[in-house]
């Protein structure tokens, strides 16, 4: 798999830093499964946050840090409930995506465009971000848009093609408001693909203004 599109430095380092929401964090791992460069990346801004923290000073404990650290000492132990046990993974039929979706409940694709359907992934804790598996047929034209927020989009299989470029496997996408997104399926096979998104697709257009009520995702 050759990548060729991946997400802004910024999200890699926010990645590595634990700061993104649950939908942003999936959308940036299900692109690290396939792409070795950005793992690499993300390895590297771990090691070097690592050595500046090992390289601050030791900072002076408060007063009385000590003895609260003793009384918890002395506190009874409570064992832990046993985990439940895992439900069992509700996309095996779509390869790609993130380990850490194991475990999550399936969903029925659902129509929502000629040759495009959704399937939305009910996350585990709430996110400003919401995320959903997209699927389009050979040949599919997206009436073209914007965005009132942003969207990330995470190639699993088959192509598409905007000004933007060519996306195939691998390959990550990011739009927003100053965006435009004229996007065409160009594979032979379907294209799915995993999205994180916020706020809603604003179609452009006569046609777009006259359908916009009519499209959710």
């Amino acid at each position: 798999m050759t990548v060729h599109h991946h997400p802004p430095d910024e999200f890699l380092a926010a990645f590595a830093a634990g700061v993104l929401d649950l939908g942003q964090h999936i959308a940036v791992a299900t692109h690290l499964v396939g792409c070795a460069r950005c793992r690499a990346a993300v390895r590297a801004i771990e090691h070097v946050g690592g050595a500046v923290l090992a390289g601050l000073p030791p900072s002076a404990m408060s007063d009385g840090s000590l003895e609260a650290l003793q009384r918890r000492l002395d506190e009874p132990v409570r064992v832990a409930d046993a985990p439940a046990r895992p439900r069992a993974r509700g996309f095996t039929d779509v390869p790609g995506l993130p380990s850490l979706l194991d475990g999550y409940p399936g969903s029925s694709w659902k129509w929502i465009a000629p040759k495009v359907h959704l399937r939305p992934i009910r996350l585990a804790e709430p996110s400003a971000t919401r995320v959903f598996l997209l699927k389009s047929g050979p040949g599919t034209k997206m009436i073209d848009h914007t965005h009132t927020g942003f969207e990330m989009t995470c190639v699993l299989s088959g192509s598409f093609v905007h000004a933007g470029g060519h996306f195939g496997p691998g390959d990550f996408d990011f739009g927003d408001g100053s965006v435009d997104h004229d996007v065409t399926i160009d594979s032979a096979e379907d294209c799915i693909c995993l999205v994180a998104m916020q706020g809603d697709l604003k179609l452009n257009g006569l046609i777009g203004r006259l359908l916009q009520p009519l499209i959710r995702m």
